[in-house]
């Protein structure tokens, strides 16, 4: 990779527009959303030789246990191949992962063609498969970083079944307060020009809780979308986190996902200063049944 592309492009970015609206790399032009989801989903392919810090997603720290139904998937910018980055996923059958539709965008980003499944690396360890097939929500839109994506949610299709076990979607949201988890690949540092960005290797874990909607920026949390409020002091999933989930504990301890990470709950703020947003995956779950059910 052109690592003098990779700063060029990054600082013009970075001097175009505040950080929350880099946030998960949105913009209507598609040149320049392109380029800017490329950066904002992380500079994997620069960032590949750097070690994990115990501080991440921003201010979380390294994963305390296996998540099996985790999944890292690689992408490329679409105007520029020579931007790499990356989204997280959800195992949620044995040839299904769950993701946020803007990581499948096809005029923002195109898929490497594999994704890992269950590591705690994101270049290593799991089971890597071919991406067979991708299916958006057809009402989902773009929120350009001022507003919320609409409908932020995917789903890939394995070309084979994998052993790792999949994780189950909650039949409800908790209520706000709710203790909740976050997972990731993003980066550790939301510092202000993107080429201080820090991508780990190592998977991130960040405690949070369900916030209320009033938590968020007017317009962007409903029934559909999830604010969530980190439990860290200036912590929050960030560029690179797209797509990763969102879990609660279920009356017997054991995780199930009701969120994928889908972008900042408040316009024009860094990824550690303000809320998150989620698609609430129990808001789809019979959009995705349904599709699972028609392509198995």
């Amino acid at each position: 990779m052109d690592q003098f592309l990779l700063i060029a492009e990054a600082e013009r970015i970075a001097h175009a527009r505040p950080i929350g609206e880099q946030v998960f790399g949105l913009k209507s032009s598609r040149r320049t959303a392109a380029r800017t989801v490329a950066v904002a989903l992380a500079g994997a392919a620069c960032a590949a030789t750097m070690t994990g810090s115990a501080e991440a997603i921003v201010n979380g720290k390294d994963s305390t246990q296996r998540y099996p139904s985790m999944v890292s998937i690689p992408v490329t910018g679409v105007d520029d191949p020579t931007f790499k980055g990356v989204c997280g996923g959800s195992l949620i059958g044995s040839q299904w992962v769950l993701t946020a539709a803007h990581c499948v965008d096809p005029a923002l980003v195109t898929l490497d063609g594999t994704v890992r499944i269950g590591s705690e690396w994101k270049t290593s360890g799991g089971t890597v498969r071919s991406v067979a097939k991708t299916v958006s929500h057809p009402g989902y839109r773009n929120g350009d970083g001022t507003g919320p994506n609409r409908n932020d949610v995917a789903l890939i299709r394995l070309s084979r079944p994998v052993a790792e076990k999949p994780i189950r979607i909650a039949d409800k949201p908790g209520r706000p307060g709710t203790p909740t988890r976050l997972l990731g690949f993003g980066t550790i540092d939301d510092a202000p020009d993107p080429t201080g960005w820090v991508f780990p290797n190592r998977l991130q874990e960040l405690d949070t809780r369900r916030g209320a909607v009033s938590e968020c920026a007017p317009g962007f949390a409903d029934s559909t979308r999830l604010c969530t409020i980190s439990q860290v002091p200036k912590a929050m999933a960030c560029n690179g986190d797209s797509g990763g989930p969102q879990l609660q504990q279920d009356r017997y301890g054991r995780w199930e996902l009701i969120g994928v990470t889908s972008g900042p709950g408040a316009p024009g703020v860094r990824c550690s200063e303000g809320p998150g947003l989620y698609t609430s995956a129990p808001a789809y779950a019979g959009w995705i049944h349904e599709v699972m059910a028609r392509n198995g």
